[in-house]
């Protein structure tokens, strides 16, 4: 069983940045695809980027390809997602989420094992 905290939310102007982290124990972490997810109220949860296990690949949601960057480092059991040029729409709260077995290219939440408790990110204008 992995545990996932995520951290590094808060408050931000827009076309400022901020980075994720996501802490993982208990378990493999290199077996894991990791993928970061945001919901915002009112809205479903939402695939942003996507990492596999060496993370030689990677996917990134059109609303945030450019301007976001998953990383990860599996010396550290640790997932990243770099976020520029911020907008008030990114404003959201962001969960980490880790899947085992085969990358998907799938989209859903639903395909995720694990899931962190989830970081507030606020963009104001």
């Amino acid at each position: 069983q992995v545990q996932l905290v995520e951290s590094g939310g808060g408050l931000v102007q827009a076309g400022g940045s901020l980075r994720l982290s996501c802490a993982a124990s208990g378990g493999t972490f290199s077996s894991y695809v990791m993928g970061w997810f945001r919901q915002a109220p009112g809205k479903e949860r939402e695939l942003l980027a996507r990492v596999s296990w060496r993370g030689l690949t990677t996917y990134y949601a059109d609303s945030v390809k450019g301007r976001f960057t998953i990383t990860r480092d599996n010396a550290k059991n640790a997932v990243y997602l770099q976020m520029n040029s911020l907008k008030p729409e990114d404003t959201a709260v962001y969960y980490c989420a880790a899947r085992a077995g085969y990358y998907s290219t799938s989209v859903s939440p639903n395909l995720y094992d694990y899931w962190g408790q989830g970081t507030q990110v606020t963009v104001s204008s």
